[in-house]
């Protein structure tokens, strides 16, 4: 179907309320039907929902309740209609269907908003306690991160102070070792000069006094031999003194013999010549004796000498072995002191490791931020107590850091934050769920409004113009309009949540709808007929004519599809019919199938279908205002 759309008063909107462009010059309309049942529409060549065909076609009056098409027998169906049918007719004639069809679709978004919430509400609780959770194990983690960024601040304070105290008191113990070794090093090489001292001029000494005393005894053993042998000598020398002095005197006493004189001449001989050698020998051995003697006493005498210089010497060796025995005494001391310092570089070197340890430990637990402690200011100086409650302080610190644990605490923040945001956004979504109910509910109870108000001005209207098109037809009487409200009770269904504020007609909280509707009361001229059910069917038709002419007139549609609604009309009611269909005209676009002439003869453009010699139908047209110049 075809519409002319040159003044552009076909509108569109989308959801959002956006106004679609139609500014084409005709609008066309096609549906497209498959096998399978499903449709297609077709607006201007694009696919488009039928909600929005229906509403492009209300904002034009043109309506689904069809009374823009009436045909023969149809005509009277507003009056066959019910209470609430009837309204719904005379709000689509009005032109309220458009807000029929938003209210609808508000509804639908308004359920669909409940629903979207309720399962908001769903997911939120279900978020929840993971969430919750999740808060408490940030909570906890950030707890631990506070801990841990005190322990690195106090870590970074221990350490400066720490690395402060070891590399002073490493200085110092430096300092003192190599004063103490060079102190060592000149008592040694004191207690070395006085033991070469004394080692030297004592053993010369000694070695002398032994060389000389080892030298009188040598003599003393001579003199002493010699002595012997002189008594020997002596003793042999009497003895043979004793014999010579006999022989002279009785040669074997006289009575020998003269052979045996020569003989004993000869002897005597020997012996004075033994006796004069032992003589000699005796000299010289009093001679060795007396010299060995003057020897030896030289030596004793220089013995005496030597060993009293070596007894001043012993005396001065004792002097240095005292003065040796007091650099002896100092060298254990600063022996000892050099074992103390060793020691104290020894558990310096310990601490050293234990502060790279801590080292270690710290950057493990708290990140290697805390290797900035070299950077560190430190304010004040601090005492063994004070450290000592720092360093116990910062033991707590890690076994609470330690208990706590960090670990997959990324995760768990990043979890937290997935959780949180994805609550927020469901939080969003619930705010932006309730605005849209709000906003729903208001335009859904703005639109009531509108249609209640535009609805009774709009029966107001129509009233006026049905009561004159009443009076038109039937030359008097009355056609009125009235609104009436029903009382109807519903059932409700407990599983549904009904907001309190939201009632798609005005209802009572005890499961009673109050529905409005229409009725009409006519009063025909001269007679008494009220009802409907009173009228004859040609009355009937023109009561219906009357009324939708009159609901036309208020909110002129753009056509009006008229078929042989004029059937059963006399030549007077034609008249009369033909009358209302040039006042319509002037408003709509009016097309209509009769076969009354009176009907005809007010027609702008007349069609007609014949039937040629061949059987094949033709249609046929007739302008009458052209036609009308061609007759003169």
């Amino acid at each position: 179907i075809y519409f002319d759309n040159t003044d552009k008063i076909f509108k569109l909107s989308n959801d959002a309320g956006e106004e679609i462009n139609l500014s084409y010059d005709t609008i066309s309309i096609s549906r497209e039907v498959f096998p399978d049942g499903l449709n297609n529409y077709i607006l201007n060549g694009t696919e488009v929902r039928l909600k929005d065909i229906h509403n492009m076609l209300a904002s034009v009056n043109i309506g689904s309740s069809g009374h823009q098409i009436i045909s023969q027998g149809e005509a009277d169906r507003i009056l066959n209609a019910n209470p609430k049918e009837r309204k719904a007719m005379v709000e689509d004639a009005l032109g309220l269907k458009i807000y029929q069809y938003k209210i609808k679709e508000s509804e639908r978004k308004l359920e669909r908003t409940s629903l979207n919430m309720k399962e908001v509400s769903m997911l939120r609780r279900e978020n929840a306690p993971h969430l919750s959770f999740l808060k408490k194990q940030v909570e906890k983690f950030e707890k631990a991160k506070e801990m841990e960024a005190e322990l690195a601040t106090l870590y970074k304070d221990y350490l400066k102070r720490e690395s402060v105290y070891l590399d002073t008191e490493k200085q110092n113990l430096v300092k003192e070792k190599n004063s103490i070794l060079a102190e060592l090093e000149k008592v040694n090489g004191k207690i070395s000069d006085t033991e070469e001292s004394s080692s030297t001029k004592g053993n010369q000494k000694i070695e002398e006094l032994r060389v000389l005393e080892k030298r009188i005894n040598e003599v003393r053993s001579q003199k002493n031999e010699l002595e012997r042998k002189l008594g020997r000598i002596e003793g042999m020398l009497e003895a043979k003194e004793h014999k010579v002095k006999l022989s002279g005197r009785c040669p074997l006493c006289g009575h020998e013999i003269e052979e045996k004189h020569e003989e004993q001449i000869e002897k005597r001989q020997n012996e004075e010549k033994e006796l004069q050698d032992l003589k000699s020998s005796q000299v010289n051995t009093l001679s060795e004796v007396a010299r060995l003697d003057t020897e030896e006493k030289e030596g004793s005498k220089q013995a005496e000498a030597l060993k009293e210089d070596l007894n001043k010497q012993m005396e001065a060796l004792r002097d240095m072995e005292r003065e040796k025995f007091t650099w002896k005494v100092k060298q254990q001391e600063l022996s000892s002191a050099l074992e103390v310092i060793n020691m104290k570089v020894a558990n310096l070197s310990r601490e050293f490791e234990a502060f790279e340890n801590a080292i270690k430990e710290g950057a493990a637990l708290v990140g290697r931020e805390i290797l900035a402690y070299k950077d560190h200011t430190i304010e004040g100086e601090m005492d063994t107590t004070a450290k000592e409650e720092q360093r116990r302080k910062i033991e707590r610190l890690k076994i609470k850091l330690e208990d706590a644990g960090l670990g997959g605490g990324s995760d768990v923040l990043k979890e937290f934050k997935d959780a949180s945001e994805r609550d927020q956004f469901l939080t969003k979504e619930m705010d932006d769920l309730n605005k849209s109910m709000e906003a729903l509910e208001k335009l859904i109870a703005d639109l009531k409004e509108k249609i209640d108000i535009e609805f009774k001005e709009g029966v107001k209207k129509i009233n006026t113009e049905f009561n004159e098109f009443f009076k038109l037809v039937f030359g008097g009487g009355t056609g009125v309009l009235s609104i009436v409200v029903e009382n109807k009770k519903v059932k409700r269904d407990e599983s549904i949540e009904v907001d309190e504020d939201y009632e798609e007609e005005e209802s009572s909280k005890d499961g009673f709808v109050f529905e409005q509707g229409i009725d009409i009361n006519v009063s025909l001229p001269h007679k008494k007929v009220k009802e409907l059910q009173a009228l004859s069917g040609g009355e009937r038709s023109l009561t219906s004519i009357a009324l939708l002419f009159a609901m036309s007139q208020v909110n002129p549609p753009p056509f009006l599809v008229l078929d042989e609604t004029d059937a059963a009309l006399d030549e007077a009611n034609s008249r009369k019919y033909g009358d209302m269909l040039e006042k319509l005209s002037k408003h709509s676009q009016l097309v209509v199938v009769t076969h009354n002439r009176e009907t005809m003869s007010r027609a702008g453009i007349l069609y007609g279908v014949t039937i040629g010699s061949d059987g094949a139908s033709k249609l046929l047209s007739v302008k009458f205002d052209e036609a009308t110049a061609i007759a003169k």
